[in-house]
């Protein structure tokens, strides 16, 4: 069973960047095909909740071989636009650290509910569930139309 949406869309401004791409491409080291977070809509430290998205898009490089005839974006390219997600929130919150590269410890828990296609805006989530100086846990969700499209537990670690 799906869990509950982290994200109240009621309660956050999904339409206005709060980071724009220029400001991402500031901070993340991930470049051309693999920029997989378009802008950030939302950042509260308070309750730990980040919110950014993804633009998908029909002419996006996998949209022809994935799959021929009806493209479905890879669930493997939403996770690393959450991990991106999780990334951003993670040096933000330590600004010292801006210019380090966090890589992949893992994920658990990870479900993908329902097939993403162009043309889109891919909505993620993001709630820390643990930060250490240099390891982060995120949980997240990924949304389409307020639909759940993919949720999972990511862990960052400093590199």
């Amino acid at each position: 069973m799906a869990s509950a949406p982290i994200l109240d869309f009621d309660s956050v401004n999904l339409t206005e960047d709060l980071f724009s791409k220029a400001d991402v491409l500031k901070v993340l080291k991930q470049r051309g095909t693999f920029e997989m977070l378009d802008g950030v809509l939302h950042m509260d430290a308070e309750s730990n909740l980040i919110v950014g998205y993804k633009e998908i898009r029909g002419t996006d490089w996998w949209a022809s071989d994935h799959i021929p005839g009806r493209p479905i974006f890879p669930g493997a390219l939403m996770v690393e636009g959450a991990a991106q997600l999780c990334t951003f929130d993670f040096l933000q919150r330590q600004p010292e650290m801006v210019g380090t590269f966090i890589g992949f410890g893992g994920l658990d828990e990870t479900r993908f509910r329902s097939s993403v296609e162009p043309d889109c805006r891919l909505i993620m989530a993001g709630k820390v569930l643990r930060i250490r100086s240099r390891m982060f846990i995120y949980y997240t969700q990924g949304f389409v139309e307020g639909k759940l499209a993919f949720e999972t537990q990511i862990r960052g670690v400093v590199l």
